[in-house]
């Protein structure tokens, strides 16, 4: 399976502003502008830099109010940011299916949106098939793009009741007997480590260190960006600090 990215095309704009959580205004090359779909759901701290250039794909479904899609926006450092969660899991799916996550090699059947724990959740991939392992590894995947200081990011960049309930299930695939992994799925140029972001939710910097002391395993990888040339693939771990 060739690594490219699962946006086929990138079309630059310059992002004005973001609003109503789900809607974005941008001005296209020609100077119009048009309102297109914010797919986050997450503040975007630190990712929304008015009047920056951004870059949006557009959908060939004739029922959407909004075909175009933001999907990568430039950030106050001058680096580049992923804001798409919609493409998160197909970005750690093309990543498995061709070995780059090492910790994650050997897997020979990969399931997605298995339901699974005690608080009615969906696991993004269930793994199976390892010839050297015969547990089920249960894979967790969160996108970050929160930078506050050079290099350093974090998740979450909001309260995240969700992301607490999802530590507690892999603690409990740990505890019967199960392998469990939380993958942060790096989307921002800038950064070169991840933390739990304790100033803004520590509720989860507390959960994520149980997680860890119950042995689910935390791991981080990056994206390459390069929106011209409509890319966007996993290709780099990173130091997960807590």
């Amino acid at each position: 399976m060739d690594q490219q990215s699962v946006i086929p095309v990138f079309y630059p704009a310059q992002l004005l502003k973001r609003y109503k959580r789900f809607l974005a205004d941008v001005r296209l090359p020609d100077g119009s502008e048009i309102t297109i779909h914010c797919p986050n759901t997450g503040s975007m701290k630190n990712c929304v830099l008015p009047d920056s250039p951004c870059w949006y794909s557009v959908s060939a479904s004739k029922t959407r109010k909004y075909p175009q899609t933001l999907e990568v926006v430039s950030t106050p450092g001058g680096h580049l940011a992923g804001i798409n969660t919609a493409r998160t899991n197909e970005l750690v799916g093309d990543a498995l299916a061709v070995g780059v996550i090492r910790e994650l090699q050997g897997y020979t059947a990969i399931k997605r949106e298995v339901v699974y724990g005690d608080e009615k959740s969906r696991i993004d991939f269930l793994l199976s098939g390892h010839p050297q392992d015969a547990r089920l590894c249960y894979l967790e995947v969160k996108n970050v793009t929160l930078m506050e200081t050079e290099g350093q990011g974090y998740f979450p960049d909001a309260v995240s009741e969700r992301g607490s309930k999802h530590l507690r299930e892999l603690m409990l695939m740990v505890a019967q007997g199960h392998r469990a992994v939380l993958l942060f799925c790096v989307q921002h140029t800038g950064i070169q480590q991840v933390s739990p972001a304790d100033h803004i939710d520590p509720v989860y910097g507390a959960t994520l260190r149980a997680a860890i002391a119950a042995g689910v395993e935390v791991i981080a990888y990056a994206a390459q960006i390069k929106p011209a040339q409509g890319l966007i693939v996993l290709d780099q771990s990173l130091p997960v600090l807590y």
